[in-house]
């Protein structure tokens, strides 16, 4: 296995995003630890990729903030999602589904 991360599929930082906010409030640093750590440290998700999509979720409210001191008593912007947030990762989740089984169906064919 390599230790190069990953390089993560297009369309699927805001469906990452929302699944973990969909576990709990998180900070900006927080949410790239959580998805890093779930994936065996094969994601990793840069503040110039992370941050702006926050930001571009949070203006289609997808997930609000809030300013929050961290258990180290710095302050920070803690995310959260809200019910249209919720509604938009079901629908990205069933959209990459479909896409990951027509990929599959793809390569077993073209295996044949």
């Amino acid at each position: 296995m390599s230790d190069t991360p990953a390089p993560l599929l297009a369309g699927t930082l805001d469906l990452l995003i929302l699944k973990t906010l969909a576990a709990g409030t998180f900070h900006g640093y927080g949410i790239a630890q959580h998805i890093k750590r779930l994936s065996r440290e094969a994601l990793r998700i840069e503040e110039g990729s992370l941050y702006p999509a926050l930001s571009r979720m949070q203006v289609k409210g997808w997930i609000a903030s809030e300013w929050k001191q961290t258990p180290t008593g710095r302050e920070a912007r803690y995310y959260r999602i809200t019910a249209a947030g919720r509604k938009q990762l079901g629908q990205e989740e069933a959209d990459f589904k479909r896409s990951i089984a027509a990929t599959v169906r793809v390569l077993k064919l073209s295996d044949a």
